[in-house]
């Protein structure tokens, strides 16, 4: 997670925690600090539950607080390398869209938040995107 002022990073959080115990933790910190205008996230592919207690929080904070809360896919912060999925599965960006694939034998690209918040690559549509079928 990190924190951007005038479209530049000034601030990192990591959790080794899951998104349930971290969020709350590491947002306490923020509003504390910081005047928040707007939540920026990735809205997946990836664990279905992660994204989906991210997009409740974020969004319920957005409620909250008055303030947009704009997404984008994940790919935007590790190069449009795979993304893990499920098992052997990935996600891949492809020109016709996200497909899931077995076994990638490659090292996908870390994900990484940019020195420069691009907002150009963010939209309203901040529904969590959810590939994978309902099990």
């Amino acid at each position: 997670m990190g924190i951007y002022h005038e479209n530049r990073l000034i601030k990192r959080y990591e959790s080794p925690e899951a998104s349930s115990e971290a969020l709350p933790k590491i947002f306490d910190e923020i509003l504390r600090l910081y005047d928040v205008k707007a939540l920026f996230y990735t809205k997946g592919p990836g664990s279905f539950m992660s994204i989906k207690v991210s997009y409740v929080f974020l969004k319920s904070l957005s409620i909250a607080l008055k303030i947009p809360l704009l997404a984008c896919e994940g790919f935007v912060f590790n190069q449009n390398s795979p993304i893990k999925a499920l098992g052997s599965q990935w996600f891949f960006k492809e020109k016709e869209g996200i497909v899931l694939k077995q076994n990638f034998e490659n090292e996908a690209a870390p994900f990484v938040l940019p020195s420069d918040l691009d907002k150009s690559l963010f939209g309203s549509q901040n529904e969590p995107l959810y590939i994978l079928p309902a099990v």
